[in-house]
């Protein structure tokens, strides 16, 4: 158990607040593994390299890093007033979200069970 009011918590959690800009989707429709091979690409580039990286890759998840990716700059340089030319990916990652469970009809009356997978991605900025 806590210690402390339920005001004096929050206000030590909000403290410790990473003010890192970021930018995160939450429900998009590619499986964990499959976000991944894209953001091992742009981890640890700077952002105009991890942009070209994710505009060029043929994976269907580098079309969804790049929207967040744009988002995430945006969000660097209108809230915390970061320049462009100084941000890298400081961290990025894919949580499991929830799966869709579908069903396929297959011979002799069975049903075999497919598992749509989402995730949720997370992409932290930060200046060099």
């Amino acid at each position: 158990m806590a210690k402390g009011h339920r005001s004096q918590i929050k206000r030590e959690r909000n403290e410790v607040k990473d003010t890192r800009p970021s930018a995160k989707l939450s429900y998009a429709r590619v499986s964990v593994q499959k976000a991944c091979f894209v953001l091992d690409a742009i981890r640890g580039k700077d952002v105009e390299t991890a942009l070209a990286i994710v505009t060029y890759n043929p994976r269907y998840a580098s079309s969804l890093v790049k929207k967040l990716l744009e988002s995430a700059i945006a969000n660097a340089e209108n809230n915390n007033g970061m320049k462009r030319e100084n941000l890298y990916v400081a961290e990025c990652y894919a949580n499991k979200g929830p799966t869709m469970k579908r069903i396929k009809p297959r011979a002799q009356g069975r049903a075999y069970r497919i598992e749509k997978r989402m995730s949720h991605i997370t992409i932290v900025l930060d200046e060099k």
